[in-house]
């Protein structure tokens, strides 16, 4: 059964692509950016669906206020983080994301800062701006012939390692989901965690946060892992622990560390921000998603799979986006 969403509410800013999909098919769409909760939790209750980034958070409290009429929230990227899953489905609300939207630009701004550990092209491009000649200060190591260890081989893992691999990289990687022959097709030897510890020069991560993977690189693996190990979180905050990577960098275990996401964004915090300024660090403000062909392509994505499940075209007809497929069956 259809799910008949007529009115639609962005609170966060998306692409035009999105809104202009919608409107040709007949769903109404009103912006109303970055309310705060109590205005969000009576705003909810005229819409059928809402569509979000990163900037408002969907909590138990705004599902409340809106049952009974929300149907939908669509996340125009990755994570969820920011919507109560639990209480959506409690409240038969589907939660959906786009989970191949930003993988190109995630997967190549994780590349980026891999190289950016080996060749210290940023602090070697401020010192030159200051006005130095620092030569021989900035030498690097080259990545042909290193391992990197790719931790959690969805989209975006297994497009880092095949463009990595590329460059001469050996390619480990570790997923309690993904099949031997799936991780080979990408050209990675698939490992457990207590054999990639010291193998790897380089450790990225690209699971979701989750219990199971929060402070899955802490100080107890890190005394696993090569003297001299880099590792880059392009992730999510709160997957590499950050107290641990920086007493690392000092004792000189960890040489290097690139970070894209904080547990706390902006970052406020005292052992952050001593991360974010620590000399061996490459730190990034949430870029992974920030390209505009990613930007254009999230929003096409939700705005899609809103329309296919309102089963009014022949050509949006899947949205494989959706997190709790127990609410969706409540419509169906």
């Amino acid at each position: 059964m259809p799910l008949k969403i007529q009115n639609v509410l962005v609170c966060d800013e998306v692409d035009k692509s999105c809104v202009d999909l919608l409107q040709e098919h007949g769903i109404n769409v009103t912006y109303k950016l970055k309310l705060p909760v109590d205005e969000l939790c009576k705003a909810v209750k005229n819409f059928d669906a809402a569509i979000v980034r990163s900037d408002t958070k969907i909590t138990a409290e705004v599902l409340a206020a809106g049952a009974g009429s929300l149907k939908v929230v669509g996340r125009a990227g990755a994570g969820v983080d920011n919507i109560d899953v639990a209480a959506a489905t409690s409240h038969n609300v589907v939660v959906l994301n786009t989970p191949g939207g930003n993988s190109i630009s995630a997967c190549e701004l994780t590349c980026i800062l891999i190289g950016a550990l080996a060749r210290p092209v940023v602090p070697a491009g401020q010192s030159m701006k200051e006005g130095r000649w620092d030569r021989k200060l900035y030498s690097g190591s080259e990545l042909y012939g290193k391992t990197l260890a790719v931790l959690g081989l969805g989209r975006i893992g297994r497009e880092v390692a095949i463009r990595m691999k590329t460059w001469g990289m050996r390619v480990i990687g570790y997923d309690p989901i993904t099949t031997e022959a799936e991780a080979k097709a990408a050209g990675i030897e698939k490992m457990t965690l207590e054999e990639i510890w010291p193998l790897a020069d380089y450790i990225t991560v690209h699971t979701p946060l989750i219990p199971a993977t929060r402070n899955l690189i802490c100080g107890e693996t890190l005394e696993k892992c090569k003297q001299g190990v880099k590792v880059v979180n392009v992730a999510r905050g709160g997957i590499i622990d950050e107290r641990a990577v920086l007493d690392a960098l000092n004792s000189g275990k960890c040489a290097g560390a690139a970070f894209d996401v904080f547990p706390e964004e902006p970052p406020k915090s005292e052992v952050t921000k001593a991360l974010i300024n620590h000399p061996k660090v490459v730190a990034t403000p949430h870029l992974g998603a920030s390209t505009s062909e990613a930007q254009v392509r999230v929003a096409v994505e939700v705005a899609e799979q809103f329309i296919a499940l309102n089963g009014t075209s022949p050509k949006y007809t899947t949205y494989l986006g959706v997190i709790n497929k127990e609410a969706l069956a409540h419509y169906q």
